[in-house]
Order: structure tokens, then C-alpha cells, then sequence
């Protein structure tokens, strides 16, 4: 399963605050929505929206992101003379919004956004064991997609949980390898001889 063509979610996503984000404009169109309904649906379930989820950028992140973004005709951040800043939208926030939404295309098309998230952070990891449980568990999210759209969320936790996993405690160092012998030092001593010279 692939994504329009037309789409390269992956080139939407940026960075704001430390976090990777999609815009609602983006992600309405995406979900192929109005920025409006998008919105209005995130306001009425507020609760479900935290500030890890989603956060409205401030004007000076929106000049920026327009500042970075002019050269790219597929922007639609500070298009259309918006009376309000934008939202930002994490890949849990994204992910909570097709919940919320209650649509099939916004669900179908939640898997690519996950996706692209997952794909981005994975780009800075070497783990071939990281690689193999994405794999596993995106096989799992598009086969369950059919029965229950919360098998998305749940799924998307588990993810979440891979890519971001509690701290651990440090490990001990490794023991050294070889054979050693312990002993005591011992110290040695250097008889002098004197030199008598000739008579």
C-alpha cells in the first residue's frame, strides 16, 4: 500500500521546539479535510490533545517556517492570509487527529503519516533489531486497519515505545579480557661496586 503519488509526507514534516511536526494546513490536506474542520475537531476533544500532542507555533516560528519553505510550491504555511498561527502536530497528535476525525480516508491515510514519522526517526539509527520490530509491527498495523480504528493508537504506542524506550540503568564495564597474574610487587635492590683505582 502506497501513497498518492503526489504526496511526499515525509518532505512536510519539520522541526519546531526539538520536536518533528506536520502543520494542519499539511495534514488537513492530507487527511483530506479543510484546516477548519481539522481544527474545530481538535478543539472538541481537547482532552485528547495535549501539549506533547499538538502546539499552536508562535509568529516568529510561522515567519520562519515561511522563510525556510518560499521555495517550495507545496507549502501551505501563511497561505491564504490566515487570521490565526498554525498548529503543530506530533506523530501523536497526528495519529490522535485521524482518531478524531472519524473518517476513512483520514484513517487510511494515518498509516503513511506514521510511517514517514517512524521512517525519519529510524534515519538515525543503525539498530538492525529496531529495523526489524518497525517492519514487524507497520506488517501488523496495516493488517489489523480493517477491524478497529483503535488498533491504530494502540499499535502507534507500541511504536512510540520502541523509538523512545525509558532510560536504562548503566552497565557495569565489561570484564577485561586475558589472563592476568596478581602479585605482589617486590622491590629490587642493585649492589654497587666500588672501583678502587690503581695505586
Amino acid at each position: 500500500m502506497n501513497p498518492p503519488a503526489q504526496l511526499n509526507i515525509e518532505a512536510l514534516i519539520v522541526t519546531v521546539r526539538g520536536h518533528r511536526v506536520i502543520l494542519d494546513a499539511e495534514l488537513a490536506r492530507i487527511y483530506n479535510v479543510s484546516t477548519k474542520a481539522l481544527n474545530q475537531a481538535v478543539k472538541r476533544n481537547g482532552e485528547k490533545f495535549p501539549q506533547d500532542f499538538t502546539f499552536r507555533l508562535t509568529r516568529a516560528e510561522t515567519e520562519e517556517l515561511i522563510s525556510l519553505r518560499s521555495q517550495n510550491v507545496t507549502s501551505n504555511v501563511g497561505r491564504g492570509g490566515r487570521r490565526y498561527l498554525p498548529y503543530a502536530f506530533t506523530e501523536h497528535g497526528a495519529i490522535m487527529a485521524a482518531n478524531v476525525l472519524n473518517s476513512a480516508a483520514a484513517t487510511r491515510m494515518s498509516v503513511f503519516v506514521v510511517r514517514a514519522f517512524v521512517k525519519m526517526r529510524s534515519a538515525f539509527s543503525d539498530s538492525r533489531a529496531l529495523a526489524r520490530k518497525l517492519a514487524a509491527l507497520e506488517s501488523e498495523l496495516k493488517s489489523r486497519l480493517d477491524v478497529h480504528e483503535a488498533a491504530i493508537v494502540e499499535i502507534l504506542q507500541r511504536v512510540m515505545k520502541i523509538l523512545d524506550p525509558p532510560p536504562q540503568p548503566p552497565q557495569p564495564p565489561p570484564p577485561e579480557i586475558g589472563f592476568h597474574v596478581k602479585e605482589d610487587s617486590v622491590r629490587y635492590r642493585i649492589k654497587r661496586t666500588r672501583i678502587s683505582g690503581a695505586a
